[in-house]
């Protein structure tokens, strides 16, 4: 591993690494950079970079690196555009989690998770997303947990009842004023792989006597939903 945290560092040359080319893990994290660097060794299997100043995203970042399966970004003034590009530039789909938390990001668009089949892992807490279009976690297929917690969104994303794999979502301190029945579980029993561990929806509008006991059919353990606690 090669650890640069919190320094002040800005730029990164293309050769800084070059003579790297075994190296798996590399932290970046708590500096001043603006981008992530190009001609990151292709060894690479964890990349952070957590409060940097980083808005954008280029698509050379990523050429070759497809052993990367932790990708970490979280706060500061990563914007809604950029997951856009960040998507469009091709993450490596070998990425089994994505961390983007604590930065502007306001919308999910269908696209936005485009080819991360393998993501188990999706950070997007304290951003400002208001809505996840329809379509867009059927490109995680496999994931396992979801933070969304911290945001502004109005409802449950779409699809989350016909996941099968999803175990842990976190959706407390948003603005969901209704669950559905569906929104969920699947219509069919015995179709999720793997059972909810935890689904927390405290800190939300929604009134707990309001919410069908059937919208939690799938979840076995009671303990594992958390609502309530809204001011």
């Amino acid at each position: 591993a090669l650890i640069l945290v919190n320094n002040k560092i800005s730029k990164i040359s293309p050769l800084a690494f070059a003579p790297l080319k075994k190296l798996e893990r590399l932290y970046l994290s708590k500096n001043n950079l603006k981008e992530l660097p190009e001609n990151m060794p292709k060894s690479l299997q964890e990349i952070r970079a957590h409060e940097n100043e980083i808005s954008k995203l280029r698509k050379a970042v990523f050429n070759g690196l497809n052993q990367v399966i932790v990708l970490g970004m979280s706060m500061r003034n990563l914007i809604r555009s950029n997951l856009m590009v960040l998507s469009f530039s091709g993450l490596p789909p070998s990425l089994t989690e994505l961390h983007l938390d604590g930065n502007k990001i306001s919308k999910i668009d269908a696209d936005s998770l485009s080819g991360l089949t393998n993501l188990a892992k999706l950070g997007l807490s304290f951003n400002s997303i208001s809505s996840v279009e329809n379509g867009s976690l059927n490109n995680v297929p496999h994931l396992r947990e979801l933070h969304l917690n911290n945001n502004e969104l109005v409802r449950v994303p779409s699809g989350l009842g016909d996941h099968k794999y999803i175990q842990v979502v976190y959706l407390h301190n948003n603005k969901i004023a209704s669950i559905g029945i569906n929104d969920f579980c699947p219509l069919g029993y015995n179709t999720k792989k793997a059972s909810y561990s935890g689904v927390s929806l405290f800190s939300n509008p929604v009134q707990y006597w309001e919410i069908q006991p059937s919208a939690f059919r799938c979840i076995h353990e009671r303990s594992a939903v958390q609502i309530g606690n809204y001011k």
